[in-house]
């Protein structure tokens, strides 16, 4: 579908801004503007200001600023398309339909959904009719207010195979099929799919009814106690939100978008007042649901039950955002006390014990943490591998290159921490010994002499022989660098053994105590200590520790460089241009890098220096001082 420029101007032309912004915002007269608190971020005066003539709004506050299309998408959530659709009907222009079929098809939807508003309208009325009683004393029950009663549509569908027909007599059997509403099985006369339910629309992103969800009122054998529509062509669950589009206004006042687990408990929520949620439609979550979450809220808040069904539904989410991660883009987790849902904690413990939980909720990374370490006990070897090798899985599912290396790091130190904790201190005599300390761990005989061969040859480069060095001065940071090491053995394969013998020197030895492993067995000098920070006697250990995480990243860059430079270089006779870009970026960044090696340390060891004679005194050392 294409939209013109001059189309697009023609629609911002004959709506007006102010006239929109109103069915949701506040506005007041201020000389030829309006004003308003902004609805984009909290606030108690008034930054907000919307200008007709010009037809933008501007906030001075947090910087929001569009036409009257870019509210619909972010305001209300839409996207581009559906906004420009709702705004032309309003404008009464018709929107440009180059392809027949695709305008065949949108005739088709709109007569659909003519005919879900109209089975909306009858459900609403049956609920306040004699056959809703049982219908209105569930609502009761659960101590659902009129106003959300009306707001999010109640109605009921009698105990009847044929009532629906009866009363959308003006619509064909065969739309009513389509949309769901009527069952049609083999060459038996269509009936209808809900009988003696509570009835609660279903709407897409412009706050049209596509579907419905029914709710049994007693229980029936063989009966499903939710029954949604099935998937038409209006409605499709893999691409639905539920209440989505009341929660995308009120997320632009929180910044945060809740998940729950069903739509009676998005309800209960609003009930209370909580405005900003959401619910899948009997599915876990899929990536495109995922994506309508992350438009709203960068880390949205998944709630479940704290039940091991609960867990359960928090680990199949988990596995489905793994791979999309993206910097920046993530979910967190709260999970409820166990045997309650969000109606049940709202009624025993108040709005505001379900605030604090949704305030406090944990990130992914402690979650699918927690969730592996007490899948099963620790008892043995094997036990420890298991933990290890999900661990690893789930990191590696990640496509992001640098998530998938922060998340392996950080679940490894996890387990390393877990599975090996720090051994005892040893006594003497029952008691401590006076001014005893563990001692360094020792190399064994054969792995010392595997490290020299390693600093003799595949260490020659000064810089490797420092990481080298500094690995060992801080073995608890082996693991921390498992990805980084891993993609280096696999870029200089002579520096294979050598990353081999540091993983296994991780795990025979206590790597959680920053205790250097002992040196004595022959190995080469380190170098320049002056130069590097974590090779000298007395830095602070934070700062120890990331400058050696520096140095690493600067030891797999340059071999990754070069492997991508012969990479570009191959594919010069098939793409000479596009090679040529990318080996002039390739060596740019090359040279860069070699500036970076070449003062690496340097300066952090001039700054050292310049402390060390800060601290004494103008006039020469202490001892050097007359006194009279």
């Amino acid at each position: 579908m294409a939209l013109s420029p001059q189309w697009l101007d023609e629609l911002r032309a004959r709506v007006t801004l102010s006239s929109v912004i109103m069915r949701t915002t506040k506005l007041q007269r201020a000389g030829r503007e309006w004003k308003a608190c902004c609805p984009f971020h909290n606030e108690k005066s008034p930054s907000f200001t919307v200008n007709d003539e010009k037809g933008f709004y501007h906030c001075f506050g947090c910087g929001a600023h569009g036409d009257v299309i870019r509210w619909m998408t972010d305001q209300r959530g839409l996207q581009f398309m559906d906004a420009v659709k709702e705004l032309a009907q309003q404008a009464g222009m018709e929107v440009p339909r180059p392809d027949p079929r695709e305008a065949q098809q949108a005739e088709k939807r709109a007569t659909l959904v003519d005919a879900m508003e109209a089975a909306q309208e009858w459900f609403a009325g049956n609920l306040h009719g004699p056959d809703g009683e049982r219908a209105r004393e569930y609502l009761r029950t659960r101590g659902f207010s009129r106003r959300i009663v009306e707001q999010f549509g109640f109605g009921y569908a009698p105990d009847s195979k044929v009532s629906m027909k009866g009363a959308l007599s003006q619509f064909d059997e065969a739309m009513l099929v389509e949309t769901g509403l009527l069952i049609s099985v083999d060459d038996k006369p269509p009936y209808d799919r809900f009988r003696d339910r509570l009835m609660l629309p279903i709407h897409d992103a412009r706050g049209r009814v596509i579907a419905f969800g029914g709710r049994i009122l007693e229980n029936r054998e063989g009966a499903a106690k939710y029954l949604n529509s099935p998937d038409t062509p209006l409605f499709d669950k893999g691409r639905t939100l539920y209440n989505l589009h009341r929660a995308g206004p009120a997320s632009r006042q929180t910044n945060r978008i809740v998940v729950v687990e069903g739509y009676m408990d998005v309800i209960a929520l609003a009930n209370a007042g909580i405005a900003d949620v959401v619910a899948p439609l009997g599915t876990a979550l899929t990536e495109i649901q995922l994506s309508m979450l992350w438009r709203m809220a960068d880390v949205p808040v998944l709630c479940f039950d704290g039940d091991s069904a609960g867990q359960r539904a928090a680990m199949r989410a988990i596995g489905r955002v793994l791979p999309m991660l993206q910097p920046g883009k993530s979910l967190s987790i709260v999970h409820l006390p166990s045997g309650l849902d969000p109606d049940d904690l709202i009624r025993q413990q108040g709005k505001a014990a379900m605030e604090k939980l949704l305030s406090t909720p944990a990130s992914l990374l402690d979650t699918l943490w927690a969730y592996e370490r007490d899948a099963q006990e620790l008892r043995t070897p094997e036990d420890k591998a298991g933990l290890k090798a999900r661990l690893i899985v789930h990191a590696d599912a990640i496509q992001d290159p640098d998530i998938r290396a922060l998340y392996r790091r950080e679940l490894l130190q996890r387990f390393s921490d877990f599975a090996f904790p720090p051994r005892p201190q040893r006594q003497w005599n029952g008691t401590a010994r006076p001014g005893w300390q563990q001692p360094a761990p020792r190399l064994s005989g054969d792995v010392a002499a595997r490290l020299r061969k390693a600093l003799a040859g595949g260490a020659r480069n000064d810089l490797a022989r420092a990481v080298l060095h500094g690995l060992l001065r801080h073995p608890g940071e082996i693991l921390r660098h498992t990805e980084a090491l891993g993609r280096l053995a696999r870029l200089e394969p002579e520096m294979h053994e050598t990353v081999e013998t540091l993983l296994e020197l991780s795990e025979t030895l206590d790597s959680r105590a920053d205790i250097a492993i002992s040196a004595e067995k022959g190995l080469p000098a380190p170098p320049d200590q002056n130069r590097y920070a974590f090779l000298r006697e007395g830095t602070n250990p934070v700062d120890a520790r990331e400058e050696l995480a520096e140095a690493v990243s600067l030891l797999v860059e340059r071999p990754a460089l070069f492997v991508a430079l012969e990479a570009a270089r191959a594919r010069f006779d098939n793409d000479p241009e596009g090679a040529f870009a990318e080996q002039t970026r390739l060596r740019e960044r090359l040279s860069a890098l070699n500036e970076r090696l070449k003062h690496f340390g340097r300066k952090k060891a001039a700054v050292a220096a310049n402390m060390e004679i800060s601290r004494e005194p103008a006039d020469g050392p202490v001892s050097d001082m007359k006194t009279d």
